[in-house]
């Protein structure tokens, strides 16, 4: 798939996780140039900024990965590690504010590998990168959305550019494959983790703070790194489902309010149900018969609320409803429990 142009149709594969976000624990290890711009900047969030007047010793500076003027054979290169290993659906190289300094092209290589080898090895052993996007023509200013069909598991990305120039962002979108082997050996496993291949499938409104910031590792750094809603003037609730790991049956939840201090919900509460098919619109799925987990308990400012005895055991599930009256901000969601 091309770049996106204005009124382009929505590519699906956007909407899933971003394997390779700095958030999640992503690192460029190595690039072959980075005279402009840092290598590091592209796994950061948002699409970066331009500062008309800003520069460096070394030139104008850029939010993003920016190569010198190549004047030899040859292309620029730079080695991702994914924070979150998985199955790579679709890619965005994202030349926002990169006019007149953009690459003509760029393709995407990626591999699996054990253990934590050296960013000069995996650079050196080209047998080990297998190609997922090819040699692509990008646009300028633009998301260059590329679809990725290949369902094996990778653990880091190589981008070339050719022949050299400036990409504000790299998005990786995918799905979590983690190691089940280990995980179920661990006890109480986080079903909901985005680590270990949870998934936020939609919510009814992520006005101030996005879906899937619910599920990611470690707790946030700030408000802006939770789900908050909009106020709410109408009765009524706010919702999100998260799609687990796998099926298991729930023991222990924590709802985390971590920064939430004038803007936490008053209330939360807890449903859960199997579906044995995948379901897209469940804000009209009036069918479907949500089982409770956690009636509707009080919350606090800034806190970390842990419920044990208050879940119901409804046996295995495959989904969790959290509902939060009437609004506000929830910074992470954790779902421990046994895998079926």
């Amino acid at each position: 798939m091309q770049a996106e142009a204005p009124g382009a149709m929505h590519v699906a594969f956007a909407d899933l996780i971003d394997l390779a976000a700095a958030k999640v624990g992503g690192k460029a290890l190595l690039a072959n140039d980075e005279f402009f711009a840092p290598k590091e900047a592209m796994l950061e969030p948002g699409r970066g900024v331009f500062i008309a007047d800003k520069y460096t010793e070394r030139g104008k500076w850029m939010d993003g990965w920016e190569t010198r003027r190549k004047r030899v054979p040859g292309y620029d290169w730079c080695i991702v590690k994914l924070g979150l290993p998985g199955a790579i659906h679709g890619i965005d190289v994202d030349t926002n504010h990169f006019i007149g300094n953009f690459p003509e092209y760029a393709s995407l290589e990626a591999c699996e590998v054990d253990g934590d080898p050296s960013a000069e090895s995996l650079a050196q052993d080209v047998s080990r990168w297998t190609e997922l996007v090819p040699r692509s023509r990008l646009r300028g200013g633009s998301r260059n959305l590329f679809a990725v069909a290949n369902e094996r598991r990778f653990t880091h990305v190589r981008l070339n550019i050719f022949p050299d120039g400036g990409v504000a962002r790299l998005r990786v979108h995918g799905m979590v494959l983690p190691d089940w082997h280990a995980l179920k050996t661990a006890g109480l496993v986080d079903l909901a983790a985005a680590a270990n291949g949870g998934s936020v499938v939609t919510c009814n409104d992520q006005f101030f703070g996005t879906k899937d910031n619910l599920i990611f590792p470690g707790r946030a750094a700030n408000m802006g790194e939770g789900w908050e809603t909009r106020r709410k003037r109408v009765p009524g609730f706010d919702w999100i489902v998260v799609k687990l790991a796998t099926a298991g049956t729930l023991r222990r939840a924590e709802v985390d309010t971590h920064f939430f201090k004038g803007n936490f919900p008053d209330r939360c509460s807890l449903e859960g149900i199997h579906l044995e098919e995948p379901l897209l619109d469940f804000a009209n799925a009036t069918h479907l018969k949500w089982k409770e987990l956690l009636p509707q308990s009080k919350l606090q400012a800034d806190h970390c609320h842990v419920f044990d005895k208050e879940l119901k055991d409804v046996g295995p599930i495959t989904h969790v409803r959290l509902n939060i009256f009437p609004d506000g901000g929830v910074s992470r969601l954790r779902l421990f429990g046994e895998p079926a």
